[in-house]
This record gives structure tokens, sequence and C-alpha cells, in this order.
């Protein structure tokens, strides 16, 4: 495993919540990351803002980590849900509630 594929895995695994994005939850700097935190706000989840544009190496290494060549990226509980499209859709569909109630509430094993 590379340093970055490590620095990745420690955040996935040490935040239920965690949001690879352009920008931060403040400042979101596209359009994309801009909907996905408001989906999660409009949750009321809490989550880490992990901004790839103040690492160029963080940028292409979450795109090696999940095999998934867009960001931003959600993880939950250490697990690859998607980009804001499929945020989208989960949550229209009622599954992205159920998945941050099932997971994201739940205390750190």
């Amino acid at each position: 495993m590379t340093t970055i594929e490590r620095r990745i895995a420690d955040l996935v695994s040490a935040n239920p919540v965690v949001l690879f994005m352009k920008g931060t939850r403040l400042f979101p700097q596209c359009g994309f990351s801009a909907r996905a935190v408001a989906i999660l706000d409009h949750l009321g989840v809490d989550f880490l803002d992990v901004d790839v544009l103040q690492d160029p190496e963080l940028r292409q290494g979450i795109k090696t980590y999940s095999n998934w060549p867009t960001i931003p990226q959600l993880y939950v509980r250490g697990e690859f849900v998607g980009g804001s499209d499929i945020m989208m859709e989960m949550f229209e569909a009622g599954e992205l509630q159920a998945l941050l109630a099932d997971h994201a509430a739940r205390p750190q094993d």
C-alpha cells in the first residue's frame, strides 16, 4: 500500500462519513461538491470534508483508491458509496437516508 493509499484508508476508517471534494463544506469549489454537501447537510449528517484541491497527490490518489474517476466521493463506514449523482439517486429513493442511519450513527468498532 502506498503512502497516499494508507492516508486515505486511515481517513475513511477513522471517520464514519467522509466526503472527498473540491473545496470545503463551507466553500465548495464545484457544483457537484456543492450538491453533495447540500444532501448531507439536508440530512443533518456530520461528516469529514477533505479538500482534494489542496493536495494533488490526494486528488489523484482518491481516484485510484476507489477506482472511480470523479470527485466528489462519499465514504460511509469505510465503504465507497459514489459521487454526487449516485448520492442524489440514493437520496431520492430513500436509500441514502437508510445507509446513513444504519452506519453513520453507530460508534466506531
